[in-house]
């Protein structure tokens, strides 16, 4: 296969993944040979390789295939070794349980903020909410050379920005050890720049902070409206841009939708890779509660859990993740305190207030419009008079979950399906009953649809 081969796959495969998915995964490949059907690229970090195989490899296959080239599988290998120290250890260190950057440097005038040292990739649960948030950061923590800048990871309170930062931070702390990493909020930033003004000393702070190999600010929207601190922080961004060094940005939005947030600062935002962490899943929830409870076990030994507890919890604590983990943390502290078994029961009578507070309000109406679009039929004809099996059914299973997750009485219920008596919605409640105790499609359909409604 030539280079002129590669590079006509390269195109097709921009048109059919994107171009931030090319230029963060495909443009960094080099392409070395074709020999007894393997193809065989460089690339930067074995993350890469592992990343794009699993993701894009089907994809490359099959452009090569159209292209004329007979390829059975790809194989990927680091372009060079890198210089001594700079690999990951195998065991994850034993860490303090909170240290600023500069004494772990040794550097008193690095002004980053503490780490926390349970924040790590270990620790950290994916999911598909997450996962290329995750990927993203690996990336970074790699410490290779700089494919997207900034990394501009956003979403709402208790979804793990914080936590990724940290993670690329304790992560290039191991493989690059002698770069200068700096990990700080932004009011952090904007607090040494006020200190750098009133003591005169703007030079130092320019010189401090441009002399970084990785700038990683949290909460960049605290920024906003301060022209400025974002004077300086556009100023900062630039020169460490043009001397290609990594910046990692995390925020409670996106960038075009922080209010008061300069235009030229959202643009050079946004010319990084935005990556948006999405609110937990069921799924998701479950893997981090099942995570906390193995680190717990190592704390509180003999404690039972019993069967259903976590599910229960995941299934009812849908706000975020720091009210799920301290909600986890309140139930082992209080078992161990009475010495009890922590059950279903104990489990409700102690995190009542949690429960009462994360208990989300189902509508009758978004009810029918999640089953409408399950179902693949009109939402007119969830409340009209058609009766025929293919809309009937759907209509029986919004009424049983109408009845099972809000609090309407079957009057209330009957009037929202069109004005139907509450004997039929009485009747479509014992019908599904008895459906879901005899047919698993059924069973199946309502567990998803109620974890659709619920999560």
């Amino acid at each position: 296969m030539t280079d002129d081969t590669w590079g006509r796959v390269c195109k097709d495969l921009e048109k059919t993944i994107g171009k931030n998915n090319y230029v963060t995964w495909i443009a960094p490949l080099e392409f070395r040979a074709l020999e007894d059907g393997v193809a065989r690229f460089a690339v930067p970090t074995n993350f890469v390789g592992e990343w794009v195989k699993r993701n894009f490899g089907d994809r490359i296959v099959e452009q090569l295939a159209r292209n004329g080239m007979a390829v059975d599988r790809l194989e990927f290998a680091v372009a060079a070794s890198k210089p001594a120290g700079t690999t990951a250890s195998a065991a994850a260190p034993k860490r303090p349980a909170s240290v600023s950057q500069s004494d772990a440097r040794g550097e008193g005038d690095l002004p980053g903020a503490p780490l926390d040292a349970r924040f790590t990739f270990e620790t950290f649960v994916t999911g598909k909410p997450n996962e290329l948030a995750h990927a993203a950061a690996r990336r970074v923590a790699e410490g290779g050379a700089v494919t997207f800048n900034p990394l501009f990871l956003y979403g709402g309170v208790g979804l793990g920005k914080t936590h990724l930062m940290h993670a690329i931070a304790w992560e290039l702390r191991e493989r690059v050890p002698e770069a200068k990493v700096v990990y700080l909020s932004a009011e952090q930033f904007m607090y040494r720049f006020v200190q750098a003004l009133r003591e005169r000393d703007m030079m130092g702070f320019k010189s401090l902070f441009r002399s970084v190999d990785v700038l990683m600010v949290d909460d960049v929207q605290f920024i906003a409206g301060k022209d400025s601190t974002q004077e300086e922080f556009f100023h900062t961004f630039n020169a460490l841009v043009d001397q290609g060094k990594q910046i990692v940005i995390s925020a409670d939005r996106a960038p075009g939708e922080i209010k008061d947030l300069e235009d030229r600062i959202k643009s050079r935002l946004q010319c990084g890779l935005v990556v948006d962490l999405h609110p937990t899943d069921y799924e998701l929830r479950l893997g981090i509660l099942q995570q906390k409870v193995e680190m717990y076990r190592q704390q509180y030994p003999g404690l039972v859990i019993s069967d259903g507890v976590l599910e229960f919890l995941a299934h009812r604590i849908t706000t975020n993740v720091r009210v799920l983990e301290g909600a986890l943390t309140r139930l082992f502290a209080f078992a161990s305190l009475v010495g009890k078994e922590i059950t279903l029961d104990l489990a409700q009578d102690c995190l009542a207030d949690i429960l009462r507070a994360s208990e989300r309000k189902v509508t009758v109406e978004e009810i029918q419009r999640k089953v409408s679009e399950h179902f693949n039929m009109r939402l007119a004809d969830m409340v009209g008079p058609k009766r025929h099996r293919t809309i009937a059914r759907p209509r029986q299973i919004a009424m049983w979950l109408a009845k099972q997750l809000t609090q309407r009485s079957l009057p209330e219920i009957g009037r929202r399906f069109g004005g139907r008596d509450h004997t039929t919605v009485m009747h479509a409640v014992k019908r599904i009953e008895e459906l879901r105790a005899s047919d698993s499609q059924i069973a199946e359909d309502l567990e998803m649809l109620r974890r659709m409604l619920e999560g």
